[in-house]
């Protein structure tokens, strides 16, 4: 128990220590005239886009600071770029495709969005966006997922899915992403898909918001390494 509390505490501190600290360049850049924060390591070996939930809208500045981080992959953004990856953070009006031409240069490029994120996610597939891989955590999956604007339905066909990795809290109270619409999907996606579960965590507030189970409050860290091992094969 011990051992377990001591990883905890310092990948609680690496979750939370400014990027630079790290050795990771943090700038404001824009991508088709929509503002984004970039982070760079010194020397990347892959692309990691991260598309908040909700709306979207999370105050990019100029520098790259964001005045509204409170989003599962907005406050865990530091993380992968302190795992090597150049990481863009754009607001929720980016056309994803120059999103992942924009990253390109980078290495292989891995999309990852949350909640609502996932919706917008595969629009931009959907629109022509090629990414090599595909992250859908806490996602509009299927109908039985609970809202019938799903991934399964803006894609309309599995075909167009890159390898997918569904990443899902079993404990998720949100009626829009419940976890009886994983299997669906999984069986629509024709083994173009799998899924890393999730557990627990401290859920406080709407069901459906950042600081619930589904947006993985408590476990951030589960979280950044099932994404971080997906996008790294």
């Amino acid at each position: 128990m011990a051992r377990r509390a001591m990883l905890a505490c310092v990948l609680s501190l690496m979750l939370s220590q400014p990027a630079e600290a790290a050795g990771v360049t943090v700038k404001g850049v824009t991508v088709g005239g929509v503002a984004a924060t970039l982070l760079l390591p010194a020397k990347p070996h892959g692309a990691i886009i991260l598309l908040a939930g909700g709306d979207g809208n999370i105050g990019v500045g100029p520098d790259g600071a964001i005045a509204r981080p409170g989003n599962q992959l907005v406050r865990t953004r530091e993380a992968y770029a302190a795992r090597g990856f150049a990481v863009l953070v754009p607001e929720g009006s980016v056309n994803v495709p120059e999103a992942v031409t924009f990253m390109r240069s980078y290495g292989k490029v891995t999309l990852v969005g949350t909640s609502r994120g996932t919706q917008r996610a595969a629009r931009g597939i959907a629109a022509g966006a090629r990414p090599d891989r595909l992250v859908l955590t806490s996602g509009f999956l299927s109908d039985a997922s609970g809202d019938t604007d799903n991934v399964e339905h803006i894609l309309g066909s599995a075909n167009l899915l890159p390898p997918t990795l569904i990443v899902h809290n079993k404990n998720d109270q949100c009626l829009k992403t419940q976890p009886a619409g994983v299997a669906p999907f999984l069986a629509w996606a024709g083994g173009r898909a799998r899924v890393t579960w999730l557990a627990g965590g401290t859920s406080i507030g709407n069901p459906c918001e950042a600081r619930a189970y589904h947006g993985f409050n408590g476990i951030d860290g589960q979280v950044v390494s099932a994404v971080v091992g997906f996008a790294a094969r």
